[in-house]
């Protein structure tokens, strides 16, 4: 694997770090299965490149980004608590919708930006090579969500928000507005995937309607590549997991798709993932069964 091929895979993976943690939101935190994200991310793309070709500061645009993907979630969430719509279809009847919306945003299936300043643009004059300083940008950009998000949700609001998703019931008995907090929950999630969107849009030069396809995948890989590697009960820790399952996933794809003695093609993407995400799923499994069995036999020998 070359240098540049090294950090662009970890650039791609801190870029899919933001969706891992709102995938890791959604799942972990409300236990809510959501699939919007496949329609939130080519959102943020396509809004973020919108708004650049208009001429509005990047930064603007990213969190204009970020919005629209928070309002995609609102619709996941409207659909589900307002008119008691199975979260996993409320998810997917607004992925399909995305589909359209991102088309009519960009006007065209694909938005160029390569001439365009993005965040990056006023990074790239530090003297560092341009394969360095994107995934420095995007690197720091992720710390500082992991900080904020940490906070978040170790106020009185992110309690009762993790609370909410470990035991609604519960939770409403104690006087918390479950309602409220998976609307600022999935909203949360998806401003992140659609934060993430704008960042791969700027880092690739371009947005694509395509862009969405099997985000929820690699988000899922993340986050279980993240618990597998770091397994922890604290909360920071535990969003340093998904940004580290994800530069890890990355890695991995590129080790794979790079290794001529394995044969695999670029084409092969999706294999790969579906390869890792099994093996990340199996390996928890096999050491419990395999420390179980040891406890076994450490009682039969007593």
């Amino acid at each position: 694997m070359t240098e540049i091929a090294l950090f662009g895979a970890i650039e791609i993976g801190l870029v899919y770090a933001l969706v891992a943690i709102g995938v890791y939101l959604s799942f972990r935190i409300l236990d809510f299965p959501d699939l919007t994200v496949d329609g939130s991310f080519p959102l943020g793309a396509a809004v973020c490149a919108v708004l650049l070709i208009s001429g509005v500061n990047p930064w603007l645009a990213s969190l204009a980004a970020g919005l629209a993907g928070a309002a995609a979630g609102l619709v996941t969430a409207t659909l589900n608590v307002r008119f008691k719509i199975l979260h996993l279809l409320a998810s997917i009847l607004t992925m399909i919708a995305l589909f359209s919306v991102n088309l009519r945003v960009m006007g065209r299936p694909n938005v160029a930006l390569l001439m365009q300043d993005t965040v990056l643009t006023p990074f790239y004059g530090l003297g560092l090579p341009e394969h360095i300083v994107r995934p420095l940008v995007v690197g720091i950009i992720v710390a500082a969500v992991v900080a904020l998000l940490a906070r978040f949700l170790a106020s009185e609001f992110g309690l009762a928000m993790r609370a909410t998703g470990v035991n609604a019931r519960m939770a409403r008995a104690q006087g918390v507005n479950t309602d409220a907090h998976v609307y600022a929950g999935i909203a949360l999630s998806n401003g992140l995937t659609g934060l993430a969107g704008a960042l791969f849009a700027q880092t690739n030069g371009f947005a694509d309607v395509t862009t969405g396809i099997g985000t929820i995948v690699v988000g899922l890989a993340a986050v279980i590549v993240g618990e597998t590697v770091l397994p922890a009960r604290a909360l920071a820790l535990a969003l340093i997991g998904c940004v580290a399952g994800s530069i890890l996933y990355r890695l991995a794809v590129q080790v794979a798709l790079s290794a001529d003695s394995i044969g695999l093609q670029a084409s092969d993407l999706n294999l790969v993932t579906a390869v890792l995400v099994a093996v990340a799923l199996i390996l928890p499994r096999l050491k419990s069964r395999a420390k179980s069995r040891t406890a076994r036999s450490a009682r039969a020998a007593e």
